[in-house]
């Protein structure tokens, strides 16, 4: 128990520094652009409440989802096929890597002439930049999967879906979910970009509008609810981490113990 209270405490720690700080140091802001951080929570409790939940952050929450798990999809596949096969991954590495090298923001105009300007382009648009940390951290994984593993698994008749299930997910796990880690951030970035451009709700949106029409304190509080929300899907990934990679966590702390 006190172990959990000294890891609770190490996550709070700063945060609470950096908000103490921010609430000190302007409190008496005369700023039009800083106002007092009092100022942006009162507004932060009215604002994001009820409708505007329903409204902006559900479908913003919804894009993310779509894309991200789009993008799990498609990267894992491909990766695992261009890991397993030399002669495969010889033809799409040089094309892999040029488009991996295309900033997704710069898609955006692209995807919106074939994709519209609905909630299929956001996805399409999150999908796009999402599926290559995935997808690469996918290859490197399956290309590592240890050779006396995949002989023994050879040996014993283990092939086809059995040997995936088995041995190539499990050994690439670790190297997939830093490709998965990597891929949440960029897509919450996207995210944001795409409401941008083109929408008419959506946290990206607002916040644009709100600057717009210079409701700073809301502005601020979109920004705020952007931290808040990327912080909570950060947590619940690391949840589902560490039940998926549990028995890596258990080898790492056995090789260490002895």
């Amino acid at each position: 128990m006190s172990r959990i209270i000294r890891q609770l405490l190490l996550i709070v720690a700063l945060p609470a520094v950096l908000v103490a700080v921010w609430w000190y140091s302007t409190e008496d802001s005369q700023s039009f652009y800083v106002p007092p951080l009092r100022t942006i929570l009162t507004t932060f409790g009215t604002l994001w409440t009820g409708e505007r939940l329903a409204t902006d952050v559900l479908p913003s929450v919804l894009r993310l989802a779509g894309g991200y798990l789009s993008a799990v999809v498609v990267g894992v596949a491909l990766g695992v096929v261009i890991g397993s096969y030399r002669r495969v991954r010889a033809v799409l590495e040089p094309v892999l890597e040029f488009l991996r090298a295309v900033p997704p923001p710069v898609l955006v105009p692209v995807i919106m002439l074939f994709a519209g300007i609905g909630n299929g382009m956001k996805v399409v648009v999150i999908l796009s930049g999402c599926v290559w940390p995935i997808l690469l951290n996918t290859v490197e994984g399956v290309r590592a999967v240890d050779g006396v593993l995949s002989e023994s698994a050879r040996s014993y008749g283990i092939t086809g879906a059995a040997r995936l299930r088995h041995l190539v997910l499990p050994s690439a796990g670790p190297q997939i979910f830093a490709g998965l880690r990597q891929a949440l951030s960029i897509g919450i970035i996207l995210m944001v970009i795409s409401e941008m451009f083109a929408a008419s709700n959506g946290l990206g949106f607002d916040v644009v509008q709100f600057q717009r029409s210079f409701a700073i304190p809301e502005m601020w509080s979109g920004i705020l609810l952007l931290g808040l929300l990327g912080f909570l899907l950060s947590v619940l990934f690391q949840l589902v981490e560490s039940r998926a990679l549990a028995w890596y966590r258990g080898l790492r702390r056995s090789r260490r113990s002895s």
